[in-house]
């Protein structure tokens, strides 16, 4: 059952889920149901969002892990307040530009697979900080599910197979035949078998009974550092020991009488905000999807809001970011005025007057509290590093950095780098909770909240609808990639785009397909009924009681 033709022959259409008492939306059945079980225990959305965030670090190891960093967004339902977890890692103290350079890199960011990729894993401790800030329930109690599915196996859906091959060179690459453990008798497991991963039970059972500096400043960090030390790595225990989250106010913005939250840079949730803030300018009825027009407007605005994301989007601690007056209205309307409804522009970085692989999850619970988590590796296995007996793979996000000298994002030592993963939220105008959503995929998460969001809102779709419609994506590169687009937004939709300049990529088989996103929404109405959905494109479900 490995052909990948054979097992991905059709493209599912799913009803919503409904429920009263708590939902969890997620890329895969055992991983929603960890997060679900902690709920029906009596844990709240913060909870049950870790649970279920390190179950898919078990299940999805290509996409996720606790050698990744996450990001997360918690609304208490007490008070009506949104905030944000920064959970990635920093770039060790001792990696300069020139220590880069010397290294032998010579184009404009880090290879993926170079040791100097691997910033600080922020994930364990982002885990850690949402509990203690937000959830009721202490470490080991939620870690148990992962510890569960990691030390007794899990079966390897035929999608994650598919995924796991993709990922496998660079893990035989960079770890050896069997990738540290991760590919059994040297290939990526197939569909229907049983993966066992000891070495990441241990690890994360380590955790559960020791805490989180058992990781940091334990055998797992001394196995981290010898790892990127026998590949000319310069991260020592003292940059793994300092290593903290950051809990920060949310990013916002107002689109059709609803606050759109976003975590701050260095997320590029502000790109979503941008594009959002020049959409909020045109008519709902003008910007719903369905025609070359309405797309192209789409495409132009999140190309814009690329092009300055990719200018100004860096670590604020190391570079001072103009967020307030590149969300403002002005700015907006300057450059709305800049799309052309009759053709592609050739798009720059504004400049506003100064003042100065991964998974996504959804959890509201009973009370109305939301968790929007994600976590992640980067790439597919991450660096494809496999610290000595540790079953998982270190993140490779340094490779977000800059290698322009002076450029805002310009690698440099305790500094975090560019980050693609971006949780997302939305209220009403009262304050209560509309939506906790995400849509996965590098470059094209804020285009996927875009388009989801949009059909929420501008065409009042269900949040299974609003997954299953078909959407595009700059796929290379953005601003000035091409579109990669899925069939079912209509042959004379994609010629007139294509008439309109833009260059069109046809998704035309699930293999490009799931490269367009893998998203979960969760809508709480207003008499507290929760509505679900989990994108056709992965292997989740939305799960509830």
């Amino acid at each position: 059952m490995a052909d990948f033709a054979r097992n991905f022959r059709f493209t599912g259409r799913r009803s919503p889920v409904l429920a009263r008492r708590g939902l969890v939306a997620a890329s895969h059945p055992s991983a929603a149901q960890a997060g679900l079980g902690v709920l029906q225990a009596g844990g709240n959305a913060a909870d049950a969002a870790v649970a279920t965030a390190a179950a898919l670090a078990v299940v999805e190891p290509m996409s996720t892990g606790i050698g990744g960093d996450c990001f997360a967004l918690f609304y208490d339902a007490s008070r009506g307040t949104v905030e944000a977890l920064n959970g990635s890692g920093r770039a060790p103290e001792g990696l300069t530009l020139r220590v880069v350079r010397a290294s032998g890199e010579d184009g404009d960011s880090i290879r993926p697979a170079s040791a100097h990729a691997v910033t600080v894993p922020g994930a364990t401790a982002g885990w850690a900080d949402t509990l203690s800030r937000w959830g009721r329930r202490d470490l080991a109690s939620v870690l148990g599910p992962a510890i569960g599915l990691a030390s007794e196996g899990f079966a390897v859906t035929p999608l994650i197979a598919w995924l796991w091959a993709q990922g496998s060179e660079r893990l035989r690459e960079v770890s050896g035949v069997s990738g540290g453990g991760l590919l059994p008798g040297g290939q990526a497991p197939a569909a229907g078998a049983v993966f066992r991963n000891a070495a990441l039970a241990r690890v994360l059972r380590t955790v559960a009974e020791e805490g989180v500096e058992a990781f940091y400043e334990g055998w797992v960090g001394e196995a981290i550092v010898a790892a990127l030390a026998e590949r000319g790595g310069v991260m020592s225990g003292a940059d793994l020991a300092s290593h903290a989250s950051s809990f920060e106010t949310p990013i916002s913005t107002m689109y059709r009488e609803h606050r759109i939250y976003e975590c701050g840079p260095n997320g590029q949730g502000l790109v979503t905000l941008l594009a959002l803030n020049l959409l909020g300018g045109f008519e709902p009825g003008v910007v719903a999807a369905g025609t070359a027009a309405s797309a192209h407007l789409q495409i132009e605005a999140l190309r814009l809001a690329f092009a300055d994301g990719r200018r100004f989007i860096a670590d604020p601690a190391q570079s001072e970011i103009p967020v307030a007056e590149l969300l403002s209205a002005a700015y907006a309307d300057e450059r709305r005025a800049l799309i052309d409804p009759g053709r592609r522009l050739a798009v720059a970085a504004g400049a506003p007057i100064p003042a100065s692989d991964t998974v996504y999850l959804s959890v509201v619970d009973g009370e109305g509290n939301a968790c929007s988590f994600i976590n992640s590796t980067y790439q597919a296995f991450g660096s494809g590093i496999v610290p000595a007996g540790c079953g998982f793979t270190l993140q490779n996000r340094g490779s977000g950095f800059s290698l322009e000298e002076g450029h805002a994002n310009v690698v440099a030592p305790g500094k975090r780098p560019y980050h693609t993963i971006i949780p997302a939220m939305s209220t009403r105008a009262d304050g209560s909770l509309h939506a906790c959503f995400g849509v996965m995929g590098g470059w094209n998460q804020p285009q996927g909240q875009v388009q989801v969001l949009s059909r929420l809102l501008d065409e009042g779709m269900n949040p299974q609808s609003a997954l299953d419609a078909p959407r595009f994506s700059i796929y290379e590169d953005p601003p000035d990639g091409p579109i990669l687009a899925e069939p079912g937004l209509g042959a004379e939709a994609l010629l007139g785009l294509e008439a309109l300049g833009h260059p069109i990529a046809r998704a035309s088989t699930t293999e490009r397909m799931w490269a367009l996103g893998r998203g979960q929404v969760i809508v709480r109405e207003p008499d507290g009924v929760l509505w679900g959905g989990s994108d056709p494109r992965s292997d989740g479900c939305a799960v509830g009681w």
